[in-house]
């Protein structure tokens, strides 16, 4: 309740005169300078809304007396920019991959955008440089599941692996053979131990020599009598020691048993018709391309 102002005795402030269980309220007033600050600001944010955009209205917000926009600025900016880069760009749309790997100009222009393309959409799953990742292919070796030309790389990105929204995306099935029941799961630790083999480990000679005939029957149609592989359905080699998921035989015999199915979006639709040319030249020149 309000009482009398009086001189506090320890810090020889005046107090406001109100008091709390006891507890007097001493009179600190904020210093003028901060005050004086905060009221420019105020008045800095009242000019601000009247001359910029700055009050959300719905989907739109006012423009402001001086009508200037940041995102008009960037659109124009990169507008500026696509115009200058025009004549590569319009010689990339026009040209076969290989005309631009041969004229090291448009080469040089087309690797350099596939790299910030590929930094800003692809690097998150294939890691950077295409170093990837368990479940996500090395993008910089020669190991390669539908083709490593630059224009078994174009389709594969134009059109994605296993993508729901595009008609010709690649599609490779390998069956379930242990969750689907088609191999018992002796026959798959048979059929593990002779994949092993395939790389020149150590296994056991017996369970492979009996995988051999599983093998032969139920995979080789795909990944080839050696384990050398098949492009045409996207089947990878099992005779090197490139793995996408792993080649201990824990990792492979869990692959036989559930197989993989893993996906990549299709960019047709998310990036346009040149930048998916310039990223197919960039993954080509990763250090894995073929001609």
């Amino acid at each position: 309740m309000p009482t009398k102002v009086e001189k506090d005795s320890l810090s020889g402030v005046d107090t406001t005169g109100h008091e709390w269980d006891g507890i007097q309220e001493l009179n600190n007033p904020l210093p003028k300078w901060w005050l004086y600050v905060f009221y420019v600001t105020v008045a800095f944010s009242v000019v601000y809304w009247i001359l910029y955009p700055a009050i959300p209205l719905g989907k739109t917000y006012t423009a402001g007396i001086l009508g200037y926009s940041q995102r008009e600025t960037v659109v124009s900016d990169l507008a500026k920019a696509r115009e200058a880069q025009g004549a590569f760009r319009s010689k990339i749309e026009t040209s076969s991959f290989d005309e631009i790997l041969g004229d090291q100009d448009l080469l040089a222009f087309a690797t350099a955008g596939g790299r910030t393309a590929f930094a800003d959409n692809c690097a998150a799953c294939h890691a950077a440089g295409g170093a990837g990742a368990k479940g996500y292919p090395t993008l910089a070796d020669d190991d390669w599941l539908w083709g490593g030309k630059a224009e078994d790389i174009h389709t594969t990105l134009l059109h994605g692996i296993r993508s729901t929204n595009d008609e010709d995306t690649r599609i490779s099935e390998m069956p379930k053979f242990g969750a689907d029941q088609l191999l018992t799961r002796p026959q798959i630790d048979d059929t593990a131990e002779y994949v092993l083999s395939l790389t020149g480990r150590e296994t056991d000679k017996a369970a492979a020599g009996r995988g051999a005939a599983v093998y032969a029957e139920n995979c080789a149609s795909c990944h080839g009598e050696k384990g050398e592989g098949m492009r045409e359905v996207g089947a990878p080699r099992l005779n090197d020691n490139i793995w996408l998921y792993g080649g201990d035989k824990k990792t492979v015999v869990e692959t036989i048993t559930y197989a993989r199915a893993g996906v990549m979006p299709a960019w047709s639709s998310r990036l346009d018709p040149v930048t998916i040319k310039q990223l197919a030249v960039y993954v080509h020149s990763l250090g894995g391309g073929e001609k």
